[in-house]
């Protein structure tokens, strides 16, 4: 449209009611039709320019009387009392006065008190359990492994379950310090005690010893595993407030999920509500009001909104029930073995495999696995504990849905065996295997414990965590990470349960140690000709080295030549220089 025709269109008359309208006179007819408008109703679909009028139809002059039109509309979709739909009846046969466009009622009608706090409120029992978590962190410091970082406080939810204990997230009360919890509707904060935490699940178990915390209140019940579509309402104390919260939608998925702060897959549900900083830990209870899951991570993802995830209850029962055979929480059972699907036709004839069977091809066996005594690579794993498994991995779970078979696995418990049949050499062959939890190379988590480190002539040695990488190299660690120590992670294996990755981690400048600067993270393969299992071996190969001079061969074909005895001696020097209290952590000294 050029612009001689738009400016025709503004010189259009526009019609008597948007005249009138628009020039601010209260005139009878205009009333009438608010009036109208206002009555009751049968809703009809809106479409889409008559809510967002383009431009075009704002320059016609219809503005301002779909401005009075879309109030008279609020009105309506507004729920009213019987007072006000009298009000809107008397309205048509008393018009008040009119000012300034507005209209004013002149119906005189007797206002209601206002209601108590005690008819206002809705009291949910399940709700009363529900607690604000205070934890005060003072997180390891990777980077200066003898010192701790700066303490900080944090907020998450919780609630109360039988036996006077209380559950919330692992990564809630992560490397704490002190940890108190706050009752709804109380102004007092309680003492609590960390009886044992899930690294894997994401859970931790918590008491408080003052019997005044648990009067009142009762403990939250656990229901059944939700179906999709399911409602579920999200309770805590997310940011933004300091009194309780309230989120609802529904089951959108159901799936063996990455669980971020234990670095597992185990089974998730994934809600539509919204989950927030504050949110984890607090429970996700159904429309009978049980509690069927824990609130735990979001995604956060340009494309994606209101993706929330939640621990459903097989897992929190199993956490509870670890910790009340063993007195302690042991962990989630692995099988120590790599897979591979079995599609490919191909693949599997080549196998050895018949047209009415499926499973998984072994690819590789953890060493360190008990099953790595009777697994072997290329065994076609058929069945566990008498499910079968599908050629893709996954088993039946409920009506329509079929789920990983990792699933099976994690319902055991540490030291449980299983019964595994396997296809070897077109033989069946079944095999009684007992389950263990997943040692690696790399661990996922240093369970609370300060980081171990080793001095001499200023090169600080230290072992490898998931933790570390993500201390040296941030969130991002998976992307900034040396390749070699990636690779490692992603695929290498412990070859024995004491296995450590030790690196040279920095080194602290001094006469004794020119050009070696710029070693960082760098893998010790080898000392004097010795290769280097874990730290504390390579610690006392260093302590007791009597040869003239230390030999360290690091990754990437690096060598590391110091004098034996001068650098026992500057390391006193350099301890001295960085106010280090020790050459070494309090666990290599045992």
């Amino acid at each position: 449209m050029s612009p001689s025709q738009k400016r025709g269109r503004k010189h259009k008359r526009q019609d008597a009611s948007s005249a009138e309208n628009a020039g601010g006179d209260c005139k009878e007819a205009s009333v009438t039709q608010l009036n109208e408008a206002a009555l009751p109703q049968s809703p009809e679909p809106v479409s889409a320019s008559e809510t967002n009028p383009s431009p075009s139809r704002r320059n016609r002059g219809r503005g301002k009387k779909r401005r009075l039109n879309n109030q008279a509309e609020a009105s309506n979709q507004r729920p009213s009392s019987p007072e006000r739909r009298a009000r809107h009846h008397h309205s048509d046969q008393k018009n008040g006065d009119c000012s300034n466009g507005m209209i004013v009622s002149t119906t005189t009608e007797s206002i209601p008190a206002a209601p108590s706090w005690e008819t206002v409120v809705k009291v949910v029992p399940s709700m009363d359990a529900v607690v604000k978590v205070f934890c005060v962190h003072t997180e390891p410091n990777f980077s200066l492994p003898w010192q701790r970082k700066r303490q900080y406080s944090s907020g998450s939810s919780g609630f109360i379950i039988g036996g006077r204990r209380v559950l919330t997230n692992a990564h809630s009360v992560e490397h704490h310090t002190q940890v108190k919890l706050k009752k709804r509707g109380s102004d007092t904060k309680y003492l609590a005690t960390v009886l044992a935490i899930g690294t894997e699940c994401d859970i931790a178990l918590l008491t408080v010893t003052d019997d005044e915390f648990w009067e009142g209140v009762s403990p939250v019940e656990f229901g059944d595993l939700p179906a999709l579509q399911d409602a579920v309402t999200v309770v805590g104390y997310p940011i933004g407030g300091d009194t309780i919260s309230v989120t609802s939608g529904v089951v959108s998925r159901m799936e063996i999920l990455s669980y971020v702060h234990g670095s597992t897959e185990l089974l998730g549900l994934q809600i539509d509500a919204a989950i927030n900083s504050g949110n984890s830990g607090g429970p996700a209870f159904n429309d009978k009001g049980k509690c069927v899951g824990i609130a735990f991570q979001s995604l956060k993802h340009e494309d994606a909104e209101n993706i929330g995830y939640v621990i459903p209850t097989p897992v929190i029962v199993h956490f509870i029930q670890d910790y009340e055979r063993h007195d302690k929480y042991t962990g989630f059972p692995v099988l120590g073995i790599e897979w591979q699907k079995m599609e490919n036709p191909d693949l599997r004839k080549s196998m050895g495999m018949e047209s009415h069977q499926k499973g998984v091809r072994i690819r590789r066996i953890e060493p360190t696995a008990p099953e790595s005594q009777v697994l072997k690579p290329s065994d076609i794993i058929l069945s566990f504990d008498g499910v079968n498994i599908a050629n893709d991995g996954t088993v039946p779970f409920r009506h329509g849905e079929r789920i990983g078979f990792s699933y099976l696995i994690s319902q055991k418990y540490t030291g449980d065996s299983a019964l595994v049949k396997v296809l070897r050499n077109k033989e069946i062959l079944e095999f009684n295997i007992k389950l263990a939890i997943h040692k690696r190379l790399i661990p996922a988590h240093i369970s609370g414990k300060p980081p171990s480190y080793f001095i001499v002539a200023g090169f600080v040695f230290t072992t490898v965590s998931v933790p570390y990488l993500r201390s040296e190299y941030g969130k991002e660690y998976e992307f900034d990470a040396p390749v070699k120590l990636l690779e490692k992670h992603l695929h290498a294996m412990a070859q024995s349960v004491d296995e450590q990755l030790v690196v040279v981690s920095q080194v602290l400048v001094s006469d004794i140690n020119i050009g070696y600067e710029e070693i960082v993270n760098t893998q010790v393969v080898a000392f004097n000709g010795k290769p280097v299992k874990n730290l504390k071996g390579l610690a006392e190969m260093v302590e007791n080295c009597d040869d003239e001079y230390m030999k360290f061969n690091l990754d990437y074909d690096q060598i590391v030549v110091l004098e034996t005895k001068t650098a026992k001696e500057a390391t006193l020097d350099i301890l001295t220089t960085h106010c280090i209290p020790s050459a070494m952590s309090d666990d290599l000294k045992t």
